[in-house]
């Protein structure tokens, strides 16, 4: 049973139906389109309902991707929410979707690791599978960013949006699946990007609500070199984990961020842009929602195609960054 190969069945996304364009924005906060465009490549992004949370959209994300790997609710053995967005502190969201789905039979927890949760849940859910513990499980990240945006600060406001996408994982043929991974942490880059109150540091209070703590608080400077060589140091070690060089690259899905940090990772690797999948300027950044809803639009679109070899690699706060290498399995 040991030593498996772990790959992915089926992928689901889902976006809110409400649309805030960069015109929008203007009305309220001082920025205009060029600036936002210029600086981010975002031209529009997506924003929950007020009666919408993250389980909401997680749990759409889901049940699509159960249809699209032909697995009923029933098989999963786990569920995974990579997410920074919970419906609450407790119970876990990945409970919430499990109740939802009627997932019965499923094991649920969150995994908090910012814009990298997606890949780093896939990387944890792989595992338990290549170990023959389990035999499908549901990896979901999703983010409700709209509800911790300030939405008078420029710096964030403008980037910063709603979505969900979901991947099943399952048992693969050899030399098919995740093949190499990478995962990585910086606690003392912490402040970098953070919601300083509504833990246990900083209870909700009076103060912490009327100095705007409950919100997004980002070092765009500094989280932007930051991200330009993580990027690339944590794809080159996935690769090589894998046997695989830059040249292997079929398809790059990197954490939608920003279009100049993504220009950046891709230049460093050598990848055209036409291999790199880009949807910052529909959706803006969706952190742990990102790299699912690319990959699954990657996947319905048919630029991956069965034996493609797939580089996912996301950044985010904690510092966190997380990539994976995978010859897409799913015919």
């Amino acid at each position: 049973m040991n030593n498996r190969n772990a790959g992915i069945l089926g992928t689901g996304s889902y976006v809110p139906e409400k649309v805030v364009t960069n015109q929008d924005l203007e009305k309220n906060v001082d920025t205009s389109d060029q600036w936002i465009v210029e600086r981010t490549g975002i031209r529009e992004r997506r924003m929950a309902a007020d009666s919408q949370a993250t389980s909401d959209l997680a749990t759409e994300a889901a049940r699509r991707a159960l249809q699209d790997a032909g697995v009923s609710p029933e098989e999963l053995d786990l569920i995974i929410v990579g997410t920074a967005t919970p419906d609450m502190i407790f119970p876990s969201t990945a409970c919430l979707v499990q109740d939802n789905l009627k997932a019965v039979n499923a094991a649920a927890f969150d995994l908090t690791a910012a814009c990298a949760g997606f890949v780093y849940g896939l990387v944890v859910g792989s595992q338990f599978i290549k170990t023959g513990v389990y035999n499908k499980v549901l990896v979901i990240g999703a983010e409700t960013l709209s509800r911790i945006t300030d939405p008078k600060d420029r710096n964030t406001a403008v980037i910063f949006a709603d979505g969900a996408g979901a991947a099943v994982l399952g048992v693969t043929d050899p030399g098919l699946g995740i093949l190499g991974v990478h995962l990585g942490a910086d606690g003392s880059g912490g402040d970098l990007l953070k919601v300083p109150a509504g833990g246990s540091r900083h209870p909700a209070s009076l103060e912490t609500v009327q100095q705007r703590q409950h919100f997004i608080y980002m070092n765009g400077k500094e989280v932007f070199k930051f991200a330009v060589k993580i990027m690339g140091d944590a794809a080159m070690k996935a690769l090589e984990q894998a046997n695989l060089s830059k040249k292997d690259i079929d398809c790059f899905i990197p954490h939608q961020a920003n279009i100049r940090i993504i220009q950046s990772a891709a230049k460093r690797l050598d990848v055209p842009m036409e291999k790199v999948v880009v949807h910052v300027d529909k959706y803006g950044n969706t952190s742990a929602a990102s790299i699912p809803i690319a990959l699954d639009e990657a996947v319905k679109s048919g630029r991956i195609k069965f034996g493609d070899t797939v580089l996912m690699v996301g950044f985010g706060g904690g510092l966190t960054w997380a990539a994976s290498v995978m010859k897409w399995c799913k015919k």
